[in-house]
């Protein structure tokens, strides 16, 4: 019989496997412990908030500021409506940047490298904020839920990233074989390209859902109608401008009570805000690290 023996593993190795370990977790508590500080201020008597004793874990328990955060409307549209833009605009990204990508990637598609040219030209030369503006404008976007999804519906970079994906993945051989089938080409993206691009849709959607969710400077800048305000802008209007709007109180008697709760009602809006990119990562993250390591080798 052999025996096998344990290698020993060196002795920096395991000085650098310390060190690692050590440094890591310094990270892990400095990136855990806001979270950890917003979640138990949230929950925590409003004056003990505002005293400065909640610095780990709750104080005088209380759900009061959730409860204000239902009766103030402003942020129950604004939650709805961060719903809309992130469901509605992702669907379109992910849907132009698979129908921008897939062609770019075909080795047969005549004037590619140009097509790619002008697209890449948008990613280092933009025509400013002003301009921009007085497109949304003369098409008549402001103040409406397509300025926050139109003036974003592909990104460039996520699109070559998407580009790359298929030139890896999907090959000329497979195209090909479908067309000695009797396969044309839309039915080719549809029928075979699309469900193979699962890895790819669920990057995409993750990093179009958060960008639309986390939005505020377009809202800020094209929306003027309280009622079309994402989340993020009434969260900004909360926390940057510390004012509450009286008028969206349900009852008035209740104002100076209310206002004791402003800072709590702060942090009860940023866990609220965090909950839907939290619930939404766990079922794509089986196939976001896979997309997103083969989108980005070169093609």
């Amino acid at each position: 019989m052999t025996t096998v023996t344990a290698v020993k593993e060196p002795k920096q190795d395991k000085a650098f496997n310390v060190v690692n370990y050590f440094v890591l977790t310094i990270f892990l508590l400095v990136v855990l412990y806001p979270l950890v500080f917003i979640i138990s201020a949230s929950i925590s008597s409003p004056i003990a908030v505002s005293s400065g004793e909640v610095w780990l874990w709750p104080v005088d328990i209380t759900f009061n500021g959730y409860q204000a955060v239902i009766e103030y409307r402003t942020i129950v549209s604004g939650f709805l409506n961060s719903l809309f833009y992130a469901g509605v605009g992702t669907i379109i990204n992910v849907t132009l940047t698979l129908l921008a990508a897939y062609p770019l990637a075909r080795r047969d598609l005549y004037g590619r490298n140009v097509l790619m040219f002008f697209f890449a030209f948008t990613m280092l030369f933009g025509g400013g904020l002003i301009p921009t503006y007085l497109v949304v404008k003369d098409l008549g976007l402001l103040d409406t839920r397509w300025a926050l999804i139109l003036p974003t519906a592909m990104g460039v970079w996520n699109m070559i990233i998407t580009r790359t994906f298929y030139q890896v993945t999907i090959p000329n051989e497979l195209h090909e074989a479908a067309r000695l089938d009797g396969c044309d080409d839309f039915n080719f993206f549809w029928r075979v390209v699309v469900p193979l691009s699962k890895p790819i849709i669920a990057v995409n959607a993750l990093l179009y859902a958060v960008g639309h969710w986390n939005q505020f400077f377009n809202a800020l800048i094209y929306l003027t109608d309280q009622t079309l305000f994402p989340l993020q802008l009434v969260l900004r209007e909360i926390v940057i401008q510390n004012r509450i709007d009286p008028g969206a109180m349900v009852d008035a008697s209740e104002l100076a009570r209310r206002q004791e709760l402003r800072d709590l009602l702060k942090y009860c809006l940023i866990v609220i805000a965090l909950i839907p990119p939290l619930i939404a990562y766990p079922f794509v993250q089986k196939h976001f690290v896979k997309g997103i390591m083969i989108g980005s080798l070169k093609g």
